[in-house]
């Protein structure tokens, strides 16, 4: 597994943008450190959306081999 960024906080209702890079999809992130996040596609980025109600969350994004 690649680490795409570590131990990133990402405020409440505020989103991280991946760029796609090569063959990058949604199926092959994984995101650690907290379930309150939602993942989609929009345009030539990934996002990683802090979909918690009152907090801000830490996570580390990771690529499946």
């Amino acid at each position: 597994m690649a680490v795409i960024k570590e131990n990133v906080i990402i405020p409440l209702n505020r989103q991280l943008f991946i760029p796609k890079e090569g063959k990058l999809k949604v199926e092959d992130i994984i995101v650690e450190g907290d379930e309150h996040v939602r993942i989609f596609e929009k345009g030539d980025d990934i996002i990683v959306k802090n979909d918690d109600c009152c907090r801000s969350i830490k996570v580390t994004i990771r690529t499946k081999d």
